[in-house]
């Protein structure tokens, strides 16, 4: 076998895992996303950054906050989903660099002290780390479906503030009925790995 993870956990994390569209009402505790971050907050990034921010959209007035900034056909999921995150990359990430990158402190100035450099390195970072979040959700037995169909201006409004950037909208549950569109298409490996 070439991989170490078990054939169930890989199963649960890739193979059977799909974008959930439906969820039951079962409730996503506090202590469960804790256990999720505390899984991929391990996952690597460059200069150990770790500019993603969720913010958990739990109470009534929130939601319908949330909902009316969601694309037409997400806002159904949205309103129904047991819990709902909005993943944000914060562009002043580099303030944590002297803390989280200690061997080399100085990075947070000889890299990061442009603006649009930031903002780069925190969107892909950021990026990382949200995929890291979905296999985390996963890894809890829990369902995700991420969506960047909303209006982003909205939601940062509405949500964040200026230095943070939304990324997607990620309804949180245990599936639910009908939760799944047919299973589609993957590239093959010799559509995608060359060797040189």
């Amino acid at each position: 076998m070439s991989l170490a993870l078990d054939p169930a956990a890989q199963d649960l994390l890739f193979r059977e895992a799909r974008t959930a569209n439906t969820f039951t009402d079962e409730p996503v505790t506090e202590e469960q996303v804790q256990a999720i971050y505390d899984l991929v907050k391990y996952g690597p990034t460059a200069f150990n950054q770790s500019p993603l921010r969720v913010t958990l959209v739990r109470s009534p007035e929130a939601r319908e906050r949330l909902v009316k900034h969601m694309a037409e056909g997400n806002q159904p999921k949205t309103a129904s989903a047991p819990l709902v995150a909005i993943l944000s990359a914060d562009n002043e990430f580099h303030e944590e660099l002297p803390a989280l990158f200690p061997h080399f402190p100085q990075a947070k100035d000889v890299f990061f002290a442009e603006r649009p450099v930031r903002e780069q390195a925190a969107s892909l970072n950021a990026g990382l780390q949200a995929a890291y979040f979905i296999i985390g959700v996963r890894a809890a037995g829990l369902a995700a479906g991420p969506m960047t169909g909303y209006d982003a201006a909205g939601i940062q409004k509405e949500f964040l503030d200026d230095d943070h950037t939304p990324l997607m909208v990620v309804n949180i549950g245990k599936p639910g009925e009908d939760a799944w569109f047919p299973r589609s298409p993957r590239l093959a490996y010799d559509d995608v790995v060359t060797t040189v």
